[in-house]
């Protein structure tokens, strides 16, 4: 498990590639954010966390699998992962940012293109 990436991941690039070529411009990583969200579109106020669906435990999906070896621990710790997600993302809509989530097995162009419309939707739409 050592050798899996934290940052600039195959999903991750995505839609850093798709945001760019869009015409978006975003920070990444940005530290000083709760949870270091993955792409920070100040102009926005929006952040877009893009979550891996076996670690952030992407619910009725098909690679959010738990291993055989070592349940219980596995089992903590995607709890621990899920309970943080939801901290973060309250801590940053308690501070006005609107948090999108894109999940790993949800690439598809289409979604992309969803993601960009719920970014340039009026921000009385915004959820």
């Amino acid at each position: 498990m050592a050798g899996i990436r934290g940052q600039d991941t195959f999903p991750e690039l995505t839609v850093r590639r798709f945001l760019h070529r869009a015409g978006f411009r975003f920070r990444i990583a940005a530290a000083r954010l709760p949870g270091k969200p993955d792409i920070v579109l100040p102009k926005h106020r929006t952040v877009v966390f893009v979550h891996g669906c076996f670690w952030h435990r992407h619910s009725r999906c098909k690679y959010a699998t738990v291993p055989a070896t070592r349940r219980k621990f596995w089992l903590t710790k995607f709890e621990e992962n899920v309970a943080r997600d939801k901290r973060v993302q309250r801590l940053l809509r308690r501070d006005g940012w609107r948090v999108l989530v894109v999940w790993e097995c949800r690439l598809a162009m289409c979604d992309l293109e969803s993601l960009q419309r719920k970014i340039l939707a009026p921000r009385s739409l915004r959820r």
